[in-house]
């Protein structure tokens, strides 16, 4: 998930996010939290956390996050960063700056994104589960690892709720 923006979006997460949570091995934040209680619910409901900070957070959770996170599953070397610069010649920028990992989670633009660098690095953005701005849908993504690689990646899509933008 990323870019959550609580209480500024929404006051909760979705019923659906938090089971989601609560059954992975490992959820991925890619910043944008605003508000560290929601940084203290997942690190006290997920089994392990990788996170990043954004350019809306600031005090407690920069201290308590780093710009760049990274964590292996299973040999998959996964990072987390929440800025990626424009669409145009992401992958480029991406395979250059995370050459060595597999997988590069980010937000930022609030658009799910799902693409594969000439390098092998896949660059997924979940959206945001709470501030859909110009999108369709709220979103967040899971995937499995099997065997050291990612495999089905999929984008959920949550119901519109009165507390979400």
């Amino acid at each position: 998930m990323a870019d959550t923006h609580l209480p500024k979006r929404a006051k909760v997460l979705p019923d659906e996010l938090w089971r989601a949570v609560e059954h992975a091995d490992l959820v991925v934040h890619a910043g944008d939290w605003v508000d560290v209680e929601l940084l203290d619910e997942l690190e006290n409901r997920s089994r392990r956390l990788l996170a990043c900070y954004g350019n809306n957070d600031h005090g407690e959770l920069r201290t308590r996050l780093p710009e760049v996170g990274t964590a292996e599953v299973d040999g998959l070397r996964i990072a987390v960063v929440h800025e990626t610069g424009q669409a145009h010649g992401r992958e480029r920028r991406c395979e250059e700056r995370f050459a060595g990992h597999d997988v590069l989670v980010f937000g930022h633009s609030h658009i799910p994104w799902d693409t594969t660098a000439d390098t092998g690095l896949r660059l997924l953005n979940p959206g945001s589960p709470t501030d859909r701005r110009r999108q369709p849908h709220c979103t967040y993504m899971t995937a499995d690892v099997v065997d050291g690689r990612l495999d089905e990646v999929r984008l959920h899509r949550l119901p519109a709720r009165g507390n979400v933008a």
